[in-house]
């Protein structure tokens, strides 16, 4: 059997061989299984095993093998219904076995029908998350092993083509709703025209405003017969969602709709009033105390799970961290279920993707860090624990903004809940940690800062104003207690003001000059006498809609009475800044320096082409100015002129007379024109650069040839002849001398010695070839000796 993640398992191949299947099935006939589905009825008996239905051998054998034998109530009243066909709405509690109650069906109608593999998709199984997806795989191949279905998983998170090849071959598919519609639009082997039965775990998510538009898509897809079953913890008998759903007469099932609690019974639940700045030393303080536990802890975003992830790694609170968002890659996501599953001792920091339906073995503690955004959501989170009659306990976090109307919605839905209070001896603050943590590491404060803006907006776009109160919650202390050095700022907060704060005049009043406006904006007063103000001046004095800080408003806020332009000239004990810029050249200040005071020189007036006159007020001013390339700014600027072939200047853009372009024809008729007139020289030019690229070719190859012949010729071997006269004789003396030394330089150097040669033999040899009057010889004869060997081997 293939593996789960490869989405693809042949149900029925796990321990029989398929021969016996074929002959268990050939001895159970469907006709009259399916009579006895007819002839069952609910009311008259008394279901509490699997084996009290009429359920067929494979399926029945599969519930045994996967130690499944009582009923539960959902399942009791669902699968009878579903077996004969209606369409049914189921509403249970988490952890009371929903997942059986629709897939016992789907394998039923598709044994029934004798479905293979020629008939298409027969079941289509859609989960919210991925996590859940694979839940309900996981049970769909424990039930099914020993029916020969081929059943697929497609959740994402993998190559859409290795799906797409095997998508035709599936008869059960369990999908999220994003990737079976990209399936359903761009995979052309998926035909859906034959399904049988369409199933939506936890409906209420699956047809909220999140997935609705995905969901409308994917029923346009789907044939109108087929029958629909929903299930959810919290159900709901909204008419236009079974409209879009198309449902025929639905049977609604809610188990649980008369008992006290929306809960389970066996599960304790409790809320802590803890002021947001204090949430983390709070749940810091929990984890220290039951670090022999096993944790779940929900946060309303993924940024903030990864910032109380990451900080809580560095602090060690002693038990082991595990942390679970929606933007994880898929194989992280399953490997971090798988492990939390299997341990004993453990914490998760996860958002609401694992929320529904999940089943992780012995949870102890579910914590809800952030308040919910309503009773369905809180009623979905505790659910993970206190499942099939396990014991559970659960706390909730509340800001003492959120009580009121949080405890108003969890009463309305008949959650029992009780308020307990923190042992201040064992509460820790983490604050100065935090801190000092994101001091030292740039990452971790930026990770802090997007957790910070993303709680701040997950509280903003929350429906229930009574509950969530954005401008009654501490940001500041809150981000100071994430270790920030300051609350970052919050765009979305402005909202209409945006406007009035872009359109505010940009002088930064002071507490003395300052007015208020009537809608309570400061508005600054009219100034008595004309002050002298430079660039500097007004580029610190600019608001721009409040991106300078708080620390920056001190630094330009000076007491009216020091004047605003200091000479430096004056009395030192007159002056009380440390460092102070000098200006001169206006006239204010020149009538207004000290008698005794150095001279200054004379502010003078430079006009430029197109520019208001230059103040030279300065040596250094002056000096800069004396550049060509420093005055070119003030200088007007100058027309872009392009010239053409006759030498005429014109302008870059000229625009044509529209006389004379209406005169040459309708505008479609010049643009076929231009167009074909375009495609002519595109064309010819073209030619032109094939020729030009051919006989760049034919050169290239010439070239080519011409350098092989050369090297061909000199790579011949070299006949030399020593001192042959006309009558054939060699001669010698001084001639042997002179033929000698024309061949040693000819000849090739001496050659490498082998590693099999020693230096006797490399002493004696010689190579020595006698061809007609041709020799060939490898060391420089050094001596009249060797001369006189050399001849004797002409000589033979």
């Amino acid at each position: 059997m293939v593996s789960k993640l490869d989405g693809y398992a042949r149900l029925g191949r796990a321990k029989h061989p398929q021969k016996v299947l074929k002959r268990k099935r050939d001895a159970e006939d469907p006709v009259v299984l399916e009579q006895r589905v007819a002839d069952f009825n609910l009311k008259e008996v008394d279901v509490k095993n699997f084996t009290d239905l009429p359920l067929s051998l494979p399926t029945v054998s599969g519930l045994d093998a996967s130690h499944f034998k009582i009923l539960t109530d959902i399942q009791a009243k669902a699968i009878p219904l579903a077996l004969k066909g209606a369409d049914c709405l189921g509403a249970a509690k988490t952890g009371s076995g929903k997942t059986l109650a629709f897939l016992i069906p789907v394998l039923e109608s598709l044994y029934r029908k004798r479905w293979t593999s020629l008939d298409g998709l027969g079941a289509l199984i859609i989960s919210p998350t991925r996590e859940l997806a694979i839940q309900i795989f996981d049970v769909l191949r424990k039930i099914g092993r020993y029916h020969t279905f081929a059943a697929g998983l497609v959740i994402g998170g993998k190559s859409l083509q290795e799906e797409q090849e095997r998508l035709g071959k599936m008869n059960i598919l369990v999908c999220t709703p994003g990737r079976i519609l990209q399936h359903m639009d761009q995979t052309a082997s998926f035909d859906v025209n034959n399904l049988q039965m369409l199933i939506l775990d936890e409906a209420d998510r699956i047809m909220d405003m999140g997935f609705q538009a995905t969901v409308d898509a994917i029923v346009e897809h789907l044939p109108k017969e087929r029958q629909t079953l929903l299930f959810s913890a919290t159900q709901t008998k909204k008419v236009s969602d079974l409209a879009r759903l198309s449902l025929q007469e639905p049977e609604y099932i809610a188990v649980h709709e008369a008992a006290p609690s929306s809960t389970p019974s066996t599960l304790q639940q409790h809320y802590v009033i803890t002021p947001l700045p204090e949430k983390l030393d709070t749940l810091y303080s929990f984890l220290r105390s039951n670090i022999k536990s096993k944790i779940l802890v929900f946060l309303s975003s993924g940024k903030q799970v990864r910032f109380v992830y990451e900080s809580f790694c560095h602090l060690q609170p002693g038990i082991p961290l595990l942390h679970l968002h929606g933007k994880q890659k898929q194989t992280a996501r399953l490997d971090v279920t798988t492990k939390f599953s299997a341990a004993k001792y453990s914490c998760l920091f996860a958002t609401d993707v694992v929320a529904r339906g999940l089943d992780f073995p012995a949870v102890d503690w579910v914590i809800q860090l952030d308040c919910p955004e309503d009773a369905d959501t809180y009623i979905h989170r505790v659910g993970r624990t206190a499942r099939f009659e396990r014991n559970g306990r659960a706390v909730l976090f509340l800001d003492p903004t959120e009580e009121e109307g949080m405890l108003k919605r969890l009463t309305q839905k008949k959650v029992p809940i009780e308020r307990i209070n923190v042992r201040q001896k064992k509460q820790q603050s983490i604050k100065n940690q935090l801190q000092n943590m994101c001091f030292k590491d740039p990452e971790l404060k930026y990770i802090g800062q997007k957790a910070f803006v993303s709680y701040v907006r997950s509280v903003h776009v929350q429906k229930d104003k009574e509950i969530f109160k954005i401008k009654e919650l501490p940001l500041e202390e809150f981000a100071a207690s994430l270790g920030l050095p300051g609350a970052p700022r919050i765009k979305f907060l402005k909202g209409d003001s945006v406007k009035e704060l872009k359109n505010a005049p940009r002088h930064l009043p002071s507490s003395e000059d300052e007015g208020e406006n009537v809608d309570g904006r400061k508005q600054p007063k009219e100034k008595k006498k004309e002050e002298v103000r430079t660039k500097y001046d007004r580029m610190f004095e600019r608001r721009n809609q409040d991106v300078l800080a708080d620390h920056y408003k001190k630094m330009i806020e000076e007491d009216d009475e020091i004047a605003n332009v200091d000479d430096g000239l004056g009395d030192a004990d007159e002056d009380d800044d440390f460092l102070t810029v000098k200006r001169y050249g206006y006239a204010d200040d020149i009538e207004g320096l000290n008698s005794s005071a150095a001279p200054v020189s004379k502010p003078r007036l430079v006009t430029a082409v197109g520019k208001e006159p230059i103040i030279i007020d300065s040596k250094r001013r002056e000096k800069l100015l004396k550049s060509k390339k420093k005055l070119l700014k003030f200088k007007g600027k100058g027309t872009k002129l392009v010239f053409d072939d006759e030498g005429n200047a014109h302008a870059i853009y000229e625009l044509e007379d529209e006389v004379q372009f209406k005169e040459r024809g309708p505008a479609e008729n010049q643009r076929s024109k231009f167009v074909e007139e375009e495609r002519e020289r595109v064309r010819a030019a073209d030619a032109v650069d094939k020729r030009l690229a051919k006989d760049k070719k034919r050169e290239r190859k010439e070239k080519r040839r011409a350098r092989e012949m050369a090297e061909r010729e000199a790579g011949e071997e070299v006949h030399v002849q020593l001192g042959a006269s006309d009558d054939g004789e060699i001669g010698s003396g001084d001639d042997a001398e002179e033929g000698a030394s024309r061949l040693v330089k000819k000849l090739p150097k001496k050659r490498a010695k082998k590693w099999f040669e020693d230096d006797s033999e490399d002493e004696t040899r010689h190579a020595k070839k006698r061809k007609g009057h041709t020799i060939e010889a490898v060391e420089e004869p050094e001596t009249l000796e060797d001369l006189e060997a050399l001849a004797s081997g002409l000589l033979g």
